[in-house]
């Protein structure tokens, strides 16, 4: 298993037939589009503390909860848990010990396998560890949230009914249509409509789009003119090449904060490595949360160069949440997060992006914090699920709590 290949997948049709795609600008999308229960049916009424709810996290293991550097999905379920405990909920966060937690820490490993500096050892061991002590203990929750694309599946069957699967990661993979036939009857969120392209057969009860903490990065209202931005993984499907090949030829400077992963070493040594002796480019390495409001505040623009379906792109909205405009290529999800004008300039190719390059700074700093407040904290996130929790709950005959053993016979 790899947090890059997860998946299902539907339509990229929101509630009364909206695309994402051409209609988000005003729209508050964690609750226009999060809930599509038409099996569970009836109206959302945004009423969490009605009913406490026991819920079992259970995220990959490759990072910490929060990662301590670079990580999207188990930094999304740490945020996601935080937010669910401060409503009230009962949360359980099934992963490495040494993850910060306002939820109960369940811990079935003494690190995340990203850092584990272990030269020798088994994600999929890891992993299917902590599944069976999440199976072990599932008579103890209402509601199984998983963040593991299907590795579950096989072993919680007989508790389909209240699982819930959130899938973080890219569906155009060989197979993978397959395996959501055969295990339809597993409830999953999106975590945005595009990201369900490729696999319209998925089982989707709910789009959930990413939330962060509002606390976590700070307004910079006059900053931004200095330079461009780069954040995330050293990739080819991300691009770092194609940014700093955009900053030399507009002429400013570029900073990149990135990983490299062992998967692409090769690309970084043959298209990225070479172009950081260029005038104005430094790449300072992986950042942790703590530095993020200074290094996307302080930039003129966020470069997000991606050529792939990127599920949802966090960066986006840390960006956002600074005041700092993204210029993004129309892939994926960027409609959906970012509105064209508004929070930052989507764009189709290299002569568009210079020219947005040269017109962001028009971009109303505030108004770009604001739109993040409206639409990507972290609270709205929580309330979004705890809604599809309850609703689950109060639509769905649940076999009183008993050992899985039993449920399954």
């Amino acid at each position: 298993m790899a947090a890059a290949n997860a998946g299902a997948g539907l339509s990229s049709e929101g509630p009364a037939g909206r695309n994402p795609s051409r209609s988000v600008a005003g729209e508050n999308l964690s609750v226009v589009y999060a809930l599509e229960l038409g099996g569970f049916g009836g109206r959302s009424v945004w009423k969490p503390r009605d009913q406490i709810v026991r819920i079992a996290q259970i995220p990959p293991l490759f990072e910490a909860c929060p990662p301590s550097l670079y990580g999207g999905t188990e930094r999304v379920v740490a945020y996601l848990c935080d937010e669910l405990v401060a409503l009230g909920h009962s949360v359980t966060l099934f992963t490495c010990k040494c993850s910060q937690t306002r939820a109960t820490l369940a811990a079935v490993r003494d690190q995340p396998l990203r850092l584990d500096p272990a030269a020798l050892k088994s994600d999929v061991a890891a992993h299917l560890s902590m599944l069976d002590e999440v199976r072990s203990r599932a008579g103890e929750f209402d509601i199984l949230h998983f963040h593991t694309d299907l590795l579950h599946f096989p072993l919680f069957e007989p508790l389909a009914h209240r699982t819930l699967t959130t899938i973080h990661g890219r569906l155009d993979l060989k197979d993978l249509e397959g395996a959501y036939r055969r295990w339809n009857h597993f409830g999953l969120a999106s975590i945005s409509y595009s990201q369900r392209e490729p696999l319209r057969a998925g089982h989707w009860i709910a789009n959930v789009p990413h939330g962060i903490p509002r606390t976590l990065c700070r307004l910079s209202p006059d900053a931004g003119q200095g330079y461009l931005a780069y954040l995330g993984r050293m990739a080819p499907e991300k691009r770092p090449h194609l940014a700093i090949e955009l900053a030399l030829r507009s002429g400013l400077p570029l900073k990149l904060a990135a990983k490299v992963d062992v998967a692409d070493v090769a690309y970084f040594r043959k298209r990225v490595q070479p172009l950081l002796g260029g005038p104005g480019i430094e790449y300072i390495g992986e950042i942790n949360d703590s530095q993020k409001s200074r290094f996307l505040g302080g930039a003129r623009a966020l470069l997000f160069p991606i050529d792939w379906p990127e599920p949802f792109g966090l960066v986006m909205i840390e960006a956002m949440a600074c005041g700092t405009p993204v210029i993004a290529w129309n892939r994926g999800s960027v409609p959906e997060v970012i509105e064209d004008g508004v929070t930052g300039l989507i764009v189709e190719t290299e002569a568009e992006a210079l020219a947005a390059i040269d017109q962001v700074g028009k971009l109303d700093r505030r108004s770009v914090r604001a739109r993040f407040e409206q639409r990507f904290g972290a609270d709205i996130m929580a309330l979004t699920y705890s809604d599809v929790y309850t609703r689950m709950l109060s639509n769905t005959r649940l076999t009183p709590v008993r050992p899985l053993e039993t449920i399954a016979s």
